[in-house]
């Protein structure tokens, strides 16, 4: 059965056009189901060159377009966010943090629903600091968890607190698992995500310009985040998490982890480690894709 995008909002109906402003994109202006009712898989992550890299490889990994061609910005309108499309796969960047991703994901799935997309599978890949796990060690989010280890985005909407879920697809994480052995190339596992509003003090880091504790409460917090079942921790994932779930699309997170926030704070590996570090989900992302393609 056919499932389509939910749009948790009645007063787009009675809009005559709708501009994605951030995406230089309007319903006045573009075809959406022209340009975009074909897509199935949307993969999202932080910068504009790491999106265009996964577009470049799965255009590859799925054998469309000549090897070596250039993938256009479809949002060039914009220095906001990028957009790259090959086949059925969408590859759109959100920049850093929760507003961010916010932002880009309110007009992203506005732009699926516009497309009339069905059976949508969107998932985030990116980097992350890994707790009690090796660097390179790449992580399946179970459930994004916040600050307080609670699995829960908050958000004050007309003044007051709004508290929506955090869980993502079990099923589709599992797929994602199996992927990984099938593939044998990197460490996998599956836990909890802790997003932070903040990339310093929030994740208990001891080299930001203002710190008001000591390495025996960062150590104290750290382990206490490991044993509520957190093995890595971002800046993203609650609230994308949240948005998929009201908008009933299957959804995921897909984070390696640049080193072990148990044992530092400052990444240090070179940057050709750091470079085959952030491969590896695109890598298994594209495993993925292609084997739900049939082309494995």
């Amino acid at each position: 059965r056919d499932n389509f995008i939910h749009l948790c909002n009645p007063h787009l109906e009675k809009m005559k056009e709708d501009i994605l402003y951030h995406f230089a994109l309007g319903t006045g202006t573009h075809d959406f189901p022209a340009l975009f009712g074909d897509v199935k898989f949307v993969c999202v992550g932080g910068s504009p060159s790491r999106m265009k890299a996964f577009i470049t490889y799965i255009a590859e990994e799925l054998g469309l377009g000549s090897p070596g061609c250039d993938h256009p910005n479809i949002c060039a309108g914009t220095d906001r966010y990028a957009m790259y499309k090959v086949g059925p796969v969408l590859s759109v960047s959100h920049g850093m943090g929760i507003p961010s991703i916010s932002i880009m994901l309110h007009e992203l799935i506005k732009l699926l629903y516009h497309a009339k997309c069905s059976n949508i599978t969107i998932i985030r890949i990116g980097t992350s600091g890994g707790i009690g796990l090796e660097p390179g060690s790449v992580v399946i989010t179970r459930q994004s968890v916040d600050a307080a280890f609670k699995p829960q985005f908050e958000q004050v909407v007309l003044g007051k607190t709004v508290i929506r879920s955090t869980n993502l697809d079990e099923q589709l994480a599992q797929e994602l698992m199996q992927c990984s052995k099938e593939i044998g190339q990197f460490n996998t596992v599956i836990g909890n995500t802790m997003c932070t509003l903040d990339f310093y003090e929030g994740q208990g880091r001891l080299d930001g310009a203002i710190c008001s504790y000591n390495e025996e409460e960062k150590l104290k917090y750290l382990k206490e985040a490991y044993d509520s079942g957190v093995r890595n921790i971002e800046m993203e994932s609650s609230v994308f998490a949240a948005m998929c779930n009201l908008s009933g699309v299957k959804a995921a997170v897909v984070c390696v982890t640049l080193l072990n926030r148990l044992e530092g704070d400052q990444i240090s590996s070179s940057h050709d480690v750091l470079v085959e570090y952030q491969q590896r989900p695109q890598k298994l992302v594209g495993y993925f894709i292609k084997k739900s393609l049939g082309k494995v």
